[in-house]
């Protein structure tokens, strides 16, 4: 198998499927338009980051993939439902990097409160600014979380440890930790927040969340933290606010159009403000949360190709069994049906195939099921299954 990773993941991804036997073409930056068309020919496997964008053309492109890694928490950045249409698991690293995301943005409250940006860029210049003029602890202040997942509850447990009030918005109903308190809406939350961290996913309903609106409904002086999406903020309006003092400080790590590779040129009307922390995308990006993201992805990419197993899988049917050694496995990916396993076991029966497991589940449109027999299936019963109506795929593992 070949397999071909973009965005400078972990090298020790590479090295998992190296160990199992696959061609590894890993490359450092992101790949767009006939440059990507052209790398996913022949691959089977790809590895993925957030700023590589993998579209139906790009499906279409790669006639023999069977599964996209995104190496990172988002899976926006793949079109997910072209992808199951053709089979293709995705899967991604939703807990891997949520401490080093959080971490960041307790360090960037820190700074923001005491406008260390602007103490040190004068100590830099040669200038002695022994001021405490608009530096603040931030004991006590009320920080307000929207968007309540993984890193949002880590954020929260941390932000009161350290002495934070904490309150949320999330559109789910999430469970509060700690004294954390839930408010009814995100204007609730804005009237209330002395510092706004967003934390929500990539979803399309979520571009522009924050606009112009939004940041006059902040409390005057309030400080505002992005480590989510870049496509969830309005810049402009968020410049003019920081401007006009109404916000004191800010920190963004994402943005709506992010350079491809090391070492490209960055551009933002957020470049040049006092007190805005601007970082390149690197809430997740710790060697900690990247060497744990490149070796939870690259396992579950493994367990897929080489036994057929899906649990996390965000567009696929999840299942997953134990394996057993000796035992032949086949993976029946179809649209769901009645009727359809029903089928397969009799077709199996009466072949005089002993089934010694299945597993089975159904997602949508799709079913999936991971069958173990006593011994490897008649060529003309996978012909049968393979070319029936509501066949995807099929596969065979021997384990």
């Amino acid at each position: 198998m070949k397999v071909l990773l973009l965005e400078n993941i972990h090298p020790g991804a590479a090295a998992a499927f190296e160990r199992a036997g696959f061609e590894v073409d890993a490359r450092p930056g992101s790949l767009s338009g006939d440059e990507l068309l052209d790398a996913v020919s022949g691959v089977q496997l790809l590895g993925i980051r957030s700023n590589t964008s993998v579209t139906a053309d790009v499906l279409d492109a790669a006639k023999d993939l069977q599964a996209v890694g995104c190496f990172c928490i988002g899976t926006n950045q793949v079109d997910l439902a072209p992808a199951a249409e053709r089979g293709i698991a995705v899967f991604n690293a939703p807990y891997s990097n949520t401490r080093s995301v959080v971490e960041l943005v307790l360090g960037e409250i820190v700074v923001l409160a005491r406008r260390l940006t602007e103490k040190t860029q004068r100590m830099h210049e040669g200038v002695w600014d022994k001021s405490a003029r608009g530096s603040h602890e931030f004991r006590g202040r009320t920080l307000g979380i929207v968007g309540y997942g993984n890193i949002g509850t880590q954020l929260s447990n941390m932000a009161e440890a350290v002495g934070l009030r904490v309150i949320f918005y999330d559109t789910a109903d999430r469970l509060a930790h700690g004294n954390a308190r839930r408010v009814p809406t995100v204007d609730a939350l804005l009237e209330e927040a002395d510092i706004v961290s967003i934390h929500v996913d990539g979803r399309p309903g979520n571009a522009g969340l924050f606009g112009a609106e939004q940041f006059a409904k902040m409390k005057p002086r309030s400080m505002f933290i992005n480590a989510s999406r870049g496509m969830v903020i309005d810049e402009l309006a968020l410049r003019e606010n920081i401007l006009s003092g109404h916000i004191a400080g800010a920190a963004v790590d994402v943005f709506p159009i992010e350079p491809k590779a090391q070492g490209d040129v960055f551009d933002s009307p957020l470049r040049g403000l006092d007190n805005v922390i601007l970082t390149p995308h690197i809430g997740g990006s710790t060697q900690e949360a990247q060497e744990g993201i490149g070796h939870f992805v690259s396992t579950k990419m493994l367990d897929f190709v080489t036994g057929g197993a899906t649990p996390l899988s965000v567009n696929l049917p999840n299942v997953s069994a134990p394996r057993p050694p000796g035992v032949f496995r086949t993976g029946y990916l179809h649209r769901s049906a009645p009727g359809v396993l029903a089928d397969t076991n009799r077709l199996l029966a009466d072949a005089g195939v002993n089934v010694t497991g299945q597993a089975l589940s159904t997602s949508g449109e799709l079913g999936y099921v991971l069958t173990d027999t006593d011994r490897a299936l008649p060529d003309d019963v996978l012909s049968t299954l393979r070319t029936g109506p509501q066949t995807v795929w099929l596969r065979s593992y021997e384990l």
